[in-house]
């Protein structure tokens, strides 16, 4: 157990950024199952209008540092490459 104010501090500040990423992560993996089963069920028009708002998230965690920014555009490129597949 910490004994400083500073150290006590920055788990407080660690813990709160830890919850904060791990919900970044679970909505990032939500979104690329939902587009997952878009694909599926071989509903590629609303897979191209969704894979605008999977493409937003990456970004925006990427620009957070959440996930690294090569993770994200291999996500992105990967995710296009199965819609080019499907359609």
């Amino acid at each position: 157990m910490p004994r400083r104010k500073t150290s006590l501090k920055s788990n407080r500040v660690n813990k709160r950024k830890h919850t904060r990423n791990v919900k970044v992560k679970l909505q990032l993996k939500k979104a690329v199952k939902k587009f997952q089963e878009l694909l599926d069920k071989k509903n590629s028009a609303e897979a191209k209008t969704f894979i605008a708002k999977v493409f937003s998230q990456l970004d925006k965690a990427a620009k957070k540092n959440i996930i690294h920014p090569a993770t994200a555009n291999r996500k992105k490129s990967r995710l296009m490459l199965r819609l080019g597949k499907s359609a």
